[in-house]
């Protein structure tokens, strides 16, 4: 998984009929520092762990969320996705965080053992 980074959103125009452009800017507010890491803790239960580099958090801190989606299959074999939303925050004088999120994937109750196929991150937000 390449690295994902968010940009500082610095305008949003309308155009009639065509939508939103935004602008953004030259420098990102916060980054993945790696691949999200996935836990097993049991045959249905999962920690999945971001490491954020918020380098432009330095002086004041910023919160946000990342949103992301997993993808998981069962042992019946069918592949599930779920979108997620997990809270961080970049304390000031620090340049990284983790923000670590529960999952529970199952469909059965607990009757069967399912596997993660991969995390994929849609947006990270900073305030």
């Amino acid at each position: 998984m390449r690295m994902i980074c968010v940009w500082l959103i610095g305008a949003c125009a309308a155009a009639a009929g065509a939508g939103a452009r935004v602008a953004a800017s030259a420098d990102p507010a916060v980054s993945l520092v790696g691949s999200p890491l996935v836990m097993r803790l049991n045959k249905d239960e999962f920690r999945i762990a971001f490491g954020l580099e918020g380098a432009h958090c330095l002086r004041k801190g910023c919160n946000g969320s990342v949103l992301y989606r997993v993808h998981w299959k069962g042992s019946d074999g069918m592949l599930r996705s779920e979108a997620r939303e997990v809270s961080y925050s970049v304390p000031p004088s620090a340049r990284r965080t983790i923000a670590v999120d529960r999952q529970y994937l199952d469909s059965a109750e607990g009757a069967q053992r399912t596997e993660v196929v991969s995390v994929s991150v849609d947006r990270i937000t900073c305030r």
